[in-house]
């Protein structure tokens, strides 16, 4: 999910909803929290102001002193739209979208212990809140995440003489299990979109496989990497070879997620958003194929939401996010837009309902989910830096990838 470490495809829209509590003692003096939230809905089905309207609607039958006033913005706009309201002083009180570092260096934002009460704060999955953590203090409160698995499409490899139930563990697997593909006639063997709609993603997917990483553990940025040189090399040699669409980097995720569901690709990295448009085919959801085989790492993507403290009504965010984050609502959210939790409890309640059966294998590998460096505040420069230039590196890994690191150096600076 921004860096949208959950990049899904959504709906350009804004909507402005205010939501007026139900009457009753005490609905006159009431206060009113504004939340700007970002919508989900991909061509205008379930967009999230709905799910968001219904929350709010009991929430203000229960808490009658508190209204909320909800604004619901598609992420193509939510960046640019956020940014204006916090130069002009004007920001929500809740926001929730893809990113909350720049907001947290400022000094915007309420510590998350601040507005979560204990019960709250103690349910999230604890890598998903050091993920949300800046020099140490909690800033990004989780609200939904996402993980990649491999996929492949059972027919096509049966047509290659494959076996579905042998997916490729090593690299070495995969280039031959690629060019079976290719001379059994499959137009796309392995999928690689280093499009700028998600080149960030797809690209640590494979440096991950390879013990590579965007920056090390000290917070230096680490993009040319002897490792991450390795990787691409690679990845430059699937699309020598044919084995991979004609030109990666002009090809987005979306596109060929829409080529893998007609049946034209035979591998790919893939994502729980898929699962809808998956429904009838004869597909494997199986561990990310790594370099050594060894390796087990996926990507693991996430939105958060943060509370500014212009408002100063802590107190009343606090008893919103308590009702936000119940069971009910984070389980249901999950199920509609096929997102994966962010608390142990809808882990838990997922994991066990036979009506979300095509997220279990993304709930078992989100636990040991890589994350962007989402706490770095240069990291949405850099992301976009790498989604517009990482696709060269697939002709020129080592020139590509230290172009990007001096980029990276200099957005420190």
């Amino acid at each position: 999910m921004a860096p949208r470490a959950l990049t899904l495809s959504a709906v350009a829209l804004s909507a402005v909803l205010t939501l007026s509590s139900c009457g009753g003692p005490g609905a006159g003096d009431a206060t009113t929290i504004r939340f700007v939230a970002a919508d989900y809905g991909a061509n205008g089905q379930h967009p999230s102001e709905a799910y968001w309207r219904d929350v709010i609607s009991a929430f203000e039958q229960q808490h009658p002193g508190i209204r909320v006033d909800l604004r619901v913005i598609g992420w193509n706009d939510l960046d640019s739209q956020v940014g204006t309201m916090v130069r002009n002083g004007d920001q929500p009180d809740l926001l929730q979208t893809g990113g909350y570092a720049d907001f947290a260096r400022d000094g915007l934002l309420y510590p998350a212990f601040d507005v979560l009460s204990g019960p709250t704060a103690i349910d999230f999955l604890p890598r998903m809140v050091r993920v949300g953590e800046q020099n140490g203090t909690q800033y990004g409160i989780p609200f939904v995440s996402s993980a990649r698995m491999f996929l492949i499409n059972n027919t096509l490899y049966r047509r290659a003489g494959l076996d579905p139930a042998k997916p490729p563990k090593t690299w070495a697997e995969v280039t031959a299990q690629a060019t079976a593909l290719k001379k059994a006639g499959v137009e796309i063997p392995l999928g690689i979109p280093l499009g700028k709609e998600e080149a960030q993603a797809e690209s640590f997917i494979w440096m991950l496989e390879n013990h590579g990483d965007y920056q090390d553990y000290s917070g230096r940025y680490t993009i040319d990497s002897p490792a991450n040189i390795e990787t691409f090399t690679q990845l430059k040699s699937w699309v020598t070879a044919g084995l991979t669409e004609r030109n990666p980097a002009s090809v987005d995720r979306t596109d060929l997620a829409k080529e893998f569901a007609a049946g034209k690709v035979g591998m790919l990295n893939g994502f729980p958003g898929q699962l809808a448009d998956l429904k009838g085919m004869d597909v494997s959801w199986t561990t990310m194929p790594s370099k050594d085989g060894v390796t087990s790492a996926t990507l693991g993507v996430g939105d958060w939401v943060m509370a500014f403290k212009k408002g100063g009504h802590r107190k009343q965010i606090r008893t919103f996010l308590d009702f936000v984050y119940a069971p009910e609502n984070t389980v249901r959210f999950a199920k509609e837009y096929h997102l994966l939790p962010v608390t142990q409890s809808a882990l838990t309640a997922l994991s066990a309902d036979p009506e979300a059966s095509d997220l279990q294998p993304f709930l078992r590998v989100l636990p040991t989910a890589g994350f962007y460096p989402l706490s770095d505040p240069t990291w949405p420069a850099v992301s976009a830096q790498i989604k517009s230039r990482i696709g060269g590196a697939v002709t020129d890994p080592q020139a590509t990838l230290e172009a990007l690191q001096r980029t990276a150096e200099q957005s420190g600076q």
